[in-house]
């Protein structure tokens, strides 16, 4: 998987901040984790990251600091869950602030 590639995206509702992973395969298959565990396929990065914008997600690495204020985050303070596999992420793609 040389030519995989990996974005986080966020959702803000309330104070509750909700994460989707989009992964882009070699083959250009979209996949989209999200926070109810189940992993959506679209035919390109383009259709996934449209179904996320659709869904009031932003892409975690093109928030500036000004982005974060309106939504209420810290940048310094916030980053994509991390594990080992998805039945370990799970629990961490919804987090209070």
């Amino acid at each position: 998987m040389s030519g995989e590639s990996t974005q986080w995206w966020l959702a803000v509702i309330g104070d509750t901040l909700i994460w989707a992973r989009l992964r882009v395969l070699d083959d250009g298959i979209a996949e989209v984790f999200d926070s109810d565990g189940g992993t959506l396929r679209y035919d390109d990065e383009t259709a996934a990251r449209m179904a996320l914008l659709d869904a009031e997600f932003r892409a975690f690495d093109g928030l500036d600091i000004d982005d974060a204020e309106q939504l209420g985050l810290d940048l310094e303070e916030v980053e994509p869950p991390h594990a080992e596999d998805d039945e370990a992420l799970l629990p961490l793609m919804v987090q209070k602030f």
